[in-house]
Order: structure tokens, then C-alpha cells, then sequence
């Protein structure tokens, strides 16, 4: 297939785009810049330049194209309107990228729920991520219109990403303050859970979405889950330092930002990924994100 997908020099997106390429799919990247163009051209991706902004433009590559991977930004709802409006009627794959924060708490690192979510629990959704939300819903809806739509609802990802970005969010973000400070932060207690996912298994899920899936398919992406404590644990030891210290939720709103220290770093998102396994086949293959920052993270 010729594939069209956002997000190219991204650590999710790049990485997808060079499974993609393995299997046989020609893949077509929109990049904002010509010197990222020639580094995209080096991944085997032909390059197509614009921004998520140029509804236009996306309209007419998704029309060109096979089929569709938005992986740029999850809370972007013209591109993802664009993509629907596009390839309403075709029956072509639009595959949309989301976020496990989605049915993220208020936690603020210092509880652990028991609520865990998979694709057929009713979600619980804060307003902070409402919009996100209502970008999956209308993405999904398309099914209705001739849409061979899926979104897929990654967690924490980690390993080395196969593209022009090497670098997932979460865990490199703490690893990285972890260098300039002398001392992994975690916030508030760090006993809040998140699900996590290898990137090398997501990108394999969105290859068998992208081949596979029914239209209207929502997917979690998890194999196995972690305490952020644990991580900060893992990522102290990795990089030689002392005890992990707390980071009152609060403080690190001001420092990290409220997206990062309420969602990214201090509420729970306990998912598991049965649909993806029982329709697909998927067989994610790396279950321990502990493994990987001992031995493979980057120093």
C-alpha cells in the first residue's frame, strides 16, 4: 500500500514508518522542513512537505494515498477532520493516534486505583482530556461514512525509536532531569501505575491495524504495567544516583507544566489490550520496561 502519515519524524511515527517499509508499504511522510526531508529520505520515506495546519494538503495526499497514519498529535482536530472528511466514502485505513491519558485520574502521584480499562470498560474521561476524547469519537464515527477507521491508544512507550527520533516522552524526560539535577524526581510518591508498551510492539500493531483492523476499532497498546516509583528506581540506578525524591504535584506544575505533572507524570492509566490480541493476533514480544532502562537505556 501507499501509506500518507503524519508525524514522520516523530518517535511514534518514525518508527512506524520504518516497519511499514520492512513489510513492503510504500510510505509517504509530511515534514515541515527540507532539511528534515533529506533526513526522512535517509528512513527510506519520501518526504512530502506542509504542516498539520494545510488541511488542503492533507485532503489531497489522503486521497492519493492507500491509506492513512495520523501520528502527529493526538489533539489536533483539524488534520483529524481533514483525514475523515478526505476519505469519507473510500473504504480506505485511517489509523489515529491517542493517548492512554485519556482515562487518566487526579492522583498526582500518591494513590494507586484499581480501575483498569480495556476496550470494552465504559471510559472515565477528565476534562483536561475531553477534547482528545471527542478526536477519537469522531474518528471512529467515520465508520459511519465509509471510513475504514481505527484508532489506536498507546500508554507509556519506551525503547530506542527506529526513526529520526530515537526519544519516547515519559521516561527519557525524567531520565534527562534526573542528569541535570543529580537526582531522579518523581511526582508526589510515585506509587500512581501506568500500562507501558515497546515501541518495536506498537509499531507492529499499527502495521496489523493498518492491515487488518474493522472499521470503527479502538485498540489500547500495553504489555505489562509499572509503578512510576519503580521507574524513578530503575532510571537512579541505570544513571548512578541516590534515592529517588518526591516532587509535590504542585511544584512540579510549575516546573514541568500541568500536562506533564497532573497527566504525563502523576495520574494512573491502568489499561489492558485484549482487543488487539484476541482480533488481531498482535503478540507484543518485550513485557519489561524495568529490563530495558537498566540495560539499554542510554546513558
Amino acid at each position: 500500500m501507499d501509506i500518507f502519515l503524519t508525524g514522520a519524524t516523530g518517535y511514534i511515527g518514525g518508527s512506524v514508518a520504518v516497519r511499514l517499509i520492512a513489510a513492503g508499504h510504500h510510505v509517504r511522510g509530511l515534514v515541515r522542513s527540507s532539511e528534515k526531508a533529506d533526513l526522512l529520505a535517509k528512513f527510506g520515506i519520501e518526504p512530502v512537505l506542509g504542516g498539520l495546519d494545510e488541511v488542503d494538503l492533507l485532503a489531497r495526499e489522503a486521497r492519493k494515498a492507500d491509506g492513512v497514519v495520523n501520528a502527529a498529535n493526538a489533539d489536533h482536530l483539524p488534520s483529524a477532520r481533514a483525514f475523515v472528511t478526505a476519505l469519507a466514502g473510500t473504504g480506505k485505513p485511517l489509523v489515529h493516534t491517542s493517548g492512554s491519558s485519556v482515562i487518566g485520574d487526579d492522583a498526582r502521584g500518591n494513590r494507586v486505583v484499581e480501575s483498569v480499562f480495556d476496550e470494552d470498560t465504559p471510559f472515565v474521561v477528565p476534562p483536561a482530556k475531553q477534547h482528545r476524547r471527542d478526536i477519537d469519537l469522531m474518528v471512529l464515527g467515520s465508520a459511519g461514512s465509509g471510513v475504514r477507521c481505527a484508532v489506536i491508544c498507546p500508554t507509556i512507550i519506551y525503547g530506542t525509536g527506529r526513526g529520526a527520533n530515537p526519544n519516547s516522552v515519559q521516561i527519557p524526560f525524567l531520565a534527562d532531569n534526573a542528569r541535570r539535577h543529580g537526582f531522579v524526581q518523581v511526582v508526589g510518591r510515585g506509587v500512581n501505575r501506568w500500562s507501558t508498551v515497546h515501541i518495536d510492539d506498537l509499531a507492529e500493531l499499527y502495521l496489523l491495524v493498518l492491515e487488518k483492523a474493522p472499521a470503527g476499532a479502538f485498540y489500547f497498546a500495553e504489555n505489562g504495567e509499572i509503578s512510576f516509583g519503580e521507574i524513578g528506581e530503575a532510571i537512579a540506578a541505570r544513571l548512578g544516583l541516590g534515592p529517588v525524591q518526591s516532587l509535590p504535584a504542585e511544584l512540579a506544575a510549575e516546573k514541568w507544566g500541568e500536562s506533564r505533572a497532573y497527566y504525563s507524570f502523576g495520574s494512573n492509566s491502568r489499561v489492558r489490550a485484549k482487543r488487539a490480541r484476541r482480533e488481531l493476533g498482535w503478540a507484543p514480544r518485550h513485557a519489561s520496561v524495568i529490563s530495558w532502562i537498566l540495560s539499554e537505556m542510554p546513558i
